[in-house]
């Protein structure tokens, strides 16, 4: 009977060690940005946070603005020290209207400084001035927001399911990921992809066929992009979440080359 009550003791506690050793692990403390035009931010920051938190150990804390036009009153402009005390900053604005030089520079300054950073859909069309409907010159003033994005982008097709390819299974984000076919969604189109960027799928919607997920080295710093999520299904699609979730756990060094997460970084489990 002894003998019996210490196996049971031995594995309550092993199983116990896996939330314990969650909880011994601090979360990544990730920073959502969201407002601006032409989306629902309102409900996809909650979307997001929520779909993320669930799929590892990471903290969404979120900056938002309910204004709705292409120039959003985001706090973070004119303040560079904006995401200290953060691990990675998540870009989902849409601020196509936001031209001012230093205004720019000063969203880009913590990730010139070396955070990874995480950008999705209306991100690549934001902060872009100039001639911008053709391809930027490097080191050009109006370049420096599609360097760190390592893909221009000017606009973008009806919107019409896509059939979304992996171009890479094998890269540790996609390790994991199914293609598949989403709801209504907008194909943005690509008129540069930059040498740094590394192609992780792409979509096709008719007979046009873009790339719609990649990676970027900005300059040593990882970044992760993808064009998709303009409406709340796809935002809401565990298959989604599922990507952005991995891109964000990749670019903060969170996996590795075969995909898995880094011990800590799981989701939590409880007991049954």
């Amino acid at each position: 009977m002894k003998h019996n009550t210490k196996i049971a003791a031995i594995a309550f506690a092993s199983f116990a060690f896996i939330p314990a050793l969650h909880a011994e692990t601090k979360p990544l403390k990730a920073l959502l940005i969201t407002g601006g035009c032409c989306h629902d931010y309102k409900t996809q920051k909650d979307i997001l946070k929520k779909g993320i938190e669930a799929r590892a150990n990471i903290l969404v804390d979120q900056i938002h603005t309910d204004n709705t036009t292409v120039k959003p009153d985001l706090p973070i402009y004119g303040v560079p020290g904006y995401a200290k005390g953060y691990d990675i900053v998540i870009h989902d604005e849409c601020a196509a209207g936001i031209t001012d030089v230093a205004i720019i520079e000063g969203v880009l300054f913590p990730h010139k400084a070396g955070m990874p950073g995480v950008n999705l859909h209306c991100a690549m069309h934001s902060y872009r001035f100039g001639d911008f409907k053709k391809p930027v010159e490097a080191a050009a003033a109006n370049a420096q927001w599609f360097e760190y994005l390592g893909l221009q982008s000017t606009g973008h097709g009806p919107q019409k399911p896509i059939d979304i390819i992996h171009v890479d299974k094998e890269h540790p984000i996609t390790k994991t990921l199914a293609d598949w076919t989403t709801g209504n969604e907008e194909l943005y189109n690509n008129i540069k992809v930059f040498d740094t960027a590394h192609v992780l799928a792409k979509g096709k919607q008719g007979d046009q066929e873009m790339v719609v997920t990649w990676t970027n080295d900005y300059k040593g710093t990882k970044v992760f992009n993808t064009t998709i999520g303009h409406n709340n299904g796809t935002i809401s699609d565990p298959r989604y979440l599922d990507l952005v979730t991995r891109g964000l756990l990749w670019a903060s060094g969170k996996l590795d080359e075969k995909g898995n997460i880094a011990e800590g970084y799981a989701p939590a489990k409880t007991a049954e």
